[in-house]
């Protein structure tokens, strides 16, 4: 029976709503209706403007897009006096045209520095920063202790970890002023820059004296061994040049040797032998310094 009412009830509500819509003059209050009833939009205020209020375009009424309009420049200030053109100015000499070049594309552009700047630099204008790329890594700034660098081998080595492999890379480096003094040393790092920078630092740290005569060679023959590799240095006549391979040539080269034999015997690993030429040249001894040690002059050591 309730349900019977309630039906009853609801076909009373809509039969009204309909009544409503048919005589939208008539009003209810909002409390006798089942939900509160929808605010009536107020139209935008834009468009109330837009119909109220056009956009003014008479001003396009009288303009012909085809007509050409004459151009009226202001009127320039007093005492105002043109530049000359490019044609009017005087020729300009070949000094003046290669400071100009030098001056944007660096000295070395031409190879001749009319400014007296260095001819080896790229560029006179690069700013030196103290990153490379923005990326944070440190820029590696050339030394300037009057030796120079050479690098004989990169390689990629690997460590064995609990948790895997530890990749990094070892470098061997020589450096040498090419008068007499030469050091061997080897860098490991995770980047191939930093691992030559390390050798490098490690190789200025074992710096030695070669023993060398007027003629740019060896005083006598010496053998020298690390570990399985074995060197065999013997002095040349002048003219002949470094006859040797591998690590020894670079360390004969930098350490200023121009007339020299040298044979590697064992092992062919670069490091091993670059070092045992390290022990090679440090059993050499000079003429005088046997002379001293043994109280004689030197026309006596042949005797």
């Amino acid at each position: 029976m309730a349900i019977t009412a309630t039906s009853a009830a609801m076909a009373t509500t809509l039969s009204s709503f309909s009544s409503l819509s048919l005589h939208p003059h008539l009003s209810f209050p909002a409390a006798s209706l089942p939900f509160k009833p929808a605010r009536p939009r107020r139209p935008s205020l834009l468009l109330a403007r837009s119909s109220s209020d056009p956009i003014d375009t008479s001003f396009f009424d009288n303009v012909n897009p085809n007509e050409d309009i004459p151009f009226d420049p202001p009127a320039p200030p007093e005492g105002y006096v043109p530049e000359p053109s490019f044609d009017d100015l005087p020729p300009e000499s070949e000094d003046a045209v290669a400071a100009a070049y030098e001056e944007i594309y660096g000295p070395a552009y031409s190879g001749v520095s009319v400014l007296g700047n260095d001819v080896y630099v790229m560029d006179a204008k690069l700013k030196k920063t103290n990153t490379i790329g923005g990326l944070g890594r440190k820029r590696r700034e050339k030394a300037t202790d009057g030796f120079e660098e050479r690098v004989v081998q990169v390689r990629r080595v690997t460590k064995v970890v609990k948790g895997g492999k530890k990749l990094s890379f070892r470098a061997i480096v020589v450096v040498g002023d090419k008068q007499g003094r030469v050091g061997v040393g080897v860098g490991k790092a995770k980047e191939v820059v930093d691992a030559i920078v390390k050798s490098a630092a490690n190789a200025r740290r074992n710096i030695i004296a070669v023993p060398m005569t007027k003629y740019s060679t060896f005083p006598h023959r010496a053998d020298g061994d690390y570990g399985a590799a074995k060197v065999m240095l013997r002095p040349a006549s002048p003219g002949t040049g470094v006859i040797a391979g591998g690590s020894v040539r670079i360390v004969l080269e930098m350490a200023g040797v121009e007339n020299a034999l040298g044979k590697q015997l064992g092992s062919d690993n670069a490091l091993n032998n670059a070092r045992a030429t390290v022990v090679a040249v440090q059993k050499m001894r000079q003429f005088k310094d046997v002379a001293r040690e043994r109280g004689i002059p030197m026309e006596e050591l042949w005797k």
